[in-house]
């Protein structure tokens, strides 16, 4: 039957002439450039040539036309071994059928596919093969064999239909001769094959997701009409390649309005929320502006509900005046039929066709041709709104981001981000009005400012209403968005403002704005949708997400407003204290009304180790910084004003507050015991001359507003400095330095000033290292490496061992006390923890437990000193001993000290100190041991404290 169907098919392609069969099959033998044949061989080939065209002219199926290609080769060819035939299905697969499989898309054989022509070759590669097919066409072949590729062209010639694989010798001139004709012939046959199975292939008609295919049957439509409807539909299908969601409804309506011969169709669009219908195309116009209106408008909801199609008989007077307004022509008659998502089965639109021609009333063909139409187009119709609904959303986020842009921008004046925030708001919305207030907590009271207008003046009232009351109010109290279709009849809206300005409020959407804690601090009102019936659920999302932004740069916009009057307040606390800290001219000459005294005038024993600098009258300190300052050289090497330096030091001074231990006087001893090094270790051949002035500098500095407590008490209390400082560590010395940075930026305090910038800029880096080197914590983490560098042995080209060695010596004149004499020893020891057992009672205080040597309770002082001394003090200076041989003598007082606290610890049968806070008593013990010869004679240079400077000893 196949055959048959062949034959006719072919005849009825071809003109009736006797040449027909010479002309249209064959070729003529004397086109041929082969060499001479035999009589006999020539007869033989022929026939077989023509038995070959034969067989192909009369296949009508593709399983023929196979079988035929096979057979024509192998008769042709005989030493071919194997042939595979692929032929195209759908655009570009190549599919064979023996074994079932596709030519791979990629690779030898489709790249020589894709030449079109065909290719002779020693094999193919064995992973595009089947394993049926890898024996005779795989690589590497025999040398007596080859590999085949041959595409059969369409009529165009430049398209492969069909390919051919075949395993045969090499091929000789009337091989190739024969495969000429034979290619030809096979792509006729081929293209025939396909064009006679698309003829008969009938797209079968979907059903319906609105009536099922077994309903449609029940229409009176021929198979012809089916016929035509498909060719139609399908050449519109090819039409619909619009991005552009109103482009694409233009041609589904025009199309529509064809097919049923309607004066108007257009598409009425469900939104998301299944709350409003929206129109974007009436007839053969895009209109400017979406027409919208409510789901419910007539008796659209109930098709949507329903999912029936309505006539122009099902609606009422009213509703078919106002579908003529929106048409701009009468209606004489409808057909509303509901669309489908054939994903989700939910009605997405309804198509409308208006005025059927000759004043006929649309029909149930009618209704089927829209139906049919939606059975192809409604899935590329939702996946355009959809790719339109995501363009729309991008172009929203982008102006989402130039909001933020726009607000953050605006972040130092609220009342110029409160507009800015109404201005992008309306935009966004497209609202008439917006308005915005912000909620004062103090009175409960929602504020408002800033109106469309702009600004209110100083003059005028701002506006306030209660934070509870109202629309506004419902929202600030609730903290959810309100939208309100329709305003009059909602019972929260005060109709009363409009009944006095003629204003008409038609819808309103109402939302809150909320800091990073979730809490409102604002609530934004949108006054009548321009271009809708009301605010849809798209806006709802849009200032839910523009409430995000606008919170967060009002909170941001607050507190830059709080630390600015932070910053003003801060700066007014400086001016106040550097105003009670300024050093008046009067006292800058009368501290320099007798020069700069010579070190040896202060004391003989001044620059020697066994002096007690604390014996010294306070008000003598800052001109012994002068002095130390001209011995060291440094006054005329730097070339430091004298008055400028007098100034500092008596900045410095003041600078100092009054706890029993960390002030002025502690300073003062810290700088006089660097002051010694220099004197008497040589510093000059370990430090560089600026390293030193930064150390002497630095020791004058390093406690400067101490407040008597240490770094983990500024944390644990959260104190201003811990805020400022305790994401860096060492809170008290960061805030020492920045006070010495202060001071130096003061106006005459800046002795150096005459440095050039490097230098300037190298010593303010050192002056901060080595008052951060103070911080014990800070020596723990580097003694490793202290310890490594004096076994290694210190090497004064060595920046980074000069550095250490600077920190070394710091802590070393910090802790400078424990290198004197018992009775300044056992007085800095009282000091010292009448500071510690202060703060351990402020920590009481707070609900918290102090350590035990802040704990006047439970502190044994003996026993901490003699710790303190044997695991922090000593290997201090038993290392600086090691780096500086001279210090030695340092090592051999603080483990003498050490001793006395053993000797004198029976004493102590209480924990902290005395009522008295002295520890006086123990002295009568030292004296007696001292008598005994225990200490040796210490008369010499021994100095105590203030106290026995005050009662005349060692002056």
């Amino acid at each position: 039957m196949g055959q048959a169907c062949g034959h006719a098919l072919l005849c009825r392609s071809q003109p009736p002439s006797s040449e027909i069969r010479g002309q249209q099959v064959f070729l003529r033998p004397e086109e041929s450039s082969a060499p001479a044949l035999t009589r006999r061989q020539s007869t033989t080939l022929s026939e077989q040539l023509q038995d070959a065209l034969l067989r192909l002219a009369a296949v009508a199926d593709a399983g023929s036309l196979r079988v035929a290609l096979r057979d024509s080769i192998h008769e042709l060819l005989p030493s071919t071994e194997c042939v595979c035939v692929y032929m195209l299905e759908g655009y570009s697969r190549l599919l064979s059928d023996d074994p079932p499989h596709e030519l791979p898309r990629e690779g030898k054989i489709r790249s020589i596919v894709d030449q079109l022509r065909r290719c002779q070759c020693v094999g193919l590669p064995p992973s595009e093969l089947p394993e049926k097919y890898r024996i005779c066409l795989a690589a590497p072949l025999p040398a007596h064999r080859r590999a085949l590729v041959i595409p059969l062209l369409n009529q165009e010639r430049d398209k492969a239909i069909a390919v051919l694989l075949l395993g045969c010798n090499p091929l000789s001139d009337q091989d190739e001769l024969h495969l000429n004709m034979l290619e030809k012939h096979a792509s006729v046959a081929c293209a025939r094959v396909q064009a006679v199975q698309t003829s008969y292939q009938r797209p079968p008609l979907s059903p319906s997701p609105i009536q099922s295919h077994n309903a449609l049957l029940h229409l009176n439509v021929s198979d012809q009409d089916y016929c035509k409807l498909d060719r139609n539909i399908l050449q519109l299908c090819g039409e619909l390649f619009d991005l552009d969601a109103a482009s694409l409804q233009l041609k589904v309506i025009n199309y529509l309005q064809q097919q049923t011969h309607s004066q108007c169709c257009c598409l009425l669009l469900v939104s998301e929320d299944n709350h409003q219908l929206f129109c974007q195309v009436v007839g053969d116009k895009v209109l400017e502006e979406e027409m919208s209106f409510p789901l419910m408008f007539g008796r659209f909801g109930q098709v949507v509900e329903k999912k029936k199609s309505i006539t122009l008989q099902d609606i009422s007077a009213e509703e078919r005046r106002q579908l003529s307004s929106m048409l701009g022509c009468e209606i004489s008659s409808m057909l509303c039929v509901p669309v489908a998502s054939r994903a989700t089965g939910q009605v997405v639109a309804l198509a409308c066709a208006f005025n059927k021609q000759g004043g006929q009333r649309h029909t149930e063909a009618d209704e089927h041709a829209i139906q049919h139409c939606f059975c192809y187009t409604s899935t590329v119709l939702t996946s355009t709104l959809a790719f339109q609904k995501e363009q729309k959303l991008k172009v929203e986020c982008q102006a989402l981001l130039q909001v933020a842009k726009n607000l953050f921008t605006h972040l130092d004046d609220v009342s110029v981000l409160l507009q800015e925030i109404i201005v992008e708001a309306r935009n966004l919305s497209d609202a008439e009005i917006c308005s915005v207030f912000l909620l004062d907590t103090c009175s409960h009271e929602l504020v408002a400012k800033v109106f469309d207008g702009g600004v209110v003046s100083d003059e005028e009232k701002e506006f306030r209403i209660p934070a509870d009351q109202g629309i506004a109010g419902h929202v600030a109290t609730t903290g959810q968005i309100l939208n309100i279709k329709d305003a009059y009849s909602h019972p929260l809206f005060y109709r009363g403002v409009d009944d006095s300005t003629g204003f008409k409020t038609r819808n309103i959407l109402c939302f809150p704005i909320k800091d990073e804690n979730n809490e409102v601090i604002g609530v934004a009102e949108l006054v009548n949708k321009m271009n809708g019936p009301w605010f849809n659920r798209f806006d709802e999302d849009l200032a839910t997400a523009f409430s995000i932004y606008c919170g967060i740069s009002l909170a941001h916009s607050l507190l830059y407003k709080r630390v600015h009057e932070a910053q003003f307040r801060s700066h007014l606390a400086n001016e106040m204290m550097m105003y009670h800290m300024k050093v008046s001219e009067e006292e800058v000459t009368k501290m320099l009304v007798t020069g700069v005294e010579p070190v040896m005038e202060i004391h003989p024993c001044f620059a020697e180790f066994t002096y007690t600098p604390r014996s010294l009258p306070d008000d003598n300190t800052p001109l012994c910084i002068l002095s130390m300052f001209e011995d060291m050289g440094f006054i005329n090497t730097y070339k430091i004003d004298v008055n400028t330096l007098a100034r500092f030091c008596l900045m410095v001074k003041k600078g100092y507050r009054d706890p029993p231990y960390h002030n002025w006087m502690h300073a003062f001893s810290v700088s006089h015991f660097c002051y010694l090094l220099y004197k008497n270790l040589g510093l000059s051949n370990y430090l560089e001359d600026i390293e030193i002035l930064a150390l002497f500098v630095s020791c004058m500095c390093h406690d400067l507003d101490h407040r008597g407590t240490n770094n983990s008490f500024q944390v644990v209390s959260q104190s201003v400095l811990a805020a400022l400082y305790s994401s860096e560590g060492s809170v008290m010395e960061r805030h020492h330095f920045a006070q010495a940075i202060a001071i130096l930026n003061t106006h005459g305090c800046n002795i150096f000033d005459k440095f050039n910038r490097k230098d300037y800029t190298r010593m303010l880096d050192l002056i901060r290292d080595v008052i951060l080197a103070t911080d014990l914590a800070h020596h723990l983490r580097i003694f490793k490496d202290l310890q490594k560098m004096a076994d290694d042995g210190y090497n004064r080209k060595n920046r980074n061992h000069r550095s250490m060695l600077l920190c070394l010596l710091m802590t070393s004149c910090d802790l400078s006390d424990q290198t004197k004499g018992w009775k300044t020893t056992r007085k800095i020891a009282e000091l010292i923890y009448k500071e510690f057992f202060s703060q351990g009672d402020l920590e009481k205080a707070m609900g918290n437990r102090p350590s035990e040597m802040m704990d006047r309770e439970k502190a044994y002082i003996p026993e901490l000193q003699i710790s303190f001394m044997e695991h922090i003090a000593m290997p201090i200076y038993k290392l600086l001993s090691e780096l500086i041989p001279g210090a030695t003598e340092l090592y051999e007082r603080v483990a003498a000290n050490r001793e006395q606290w053993t000797k004198v610890s029976h004493k102590f049968s209480i924990r902290g100190l005395p009522s008295n806070n002295s520890l006086d008593f123990l002295d009568q013990e030292y004296e007696l041991l001292q008598s005994q010869g225990a200490f040796g004679s210490d008369d010499h240079c021994l100095n105590g404290c203030l106290e026995d400077a005050e009662g005349g000893s060692g002056q």
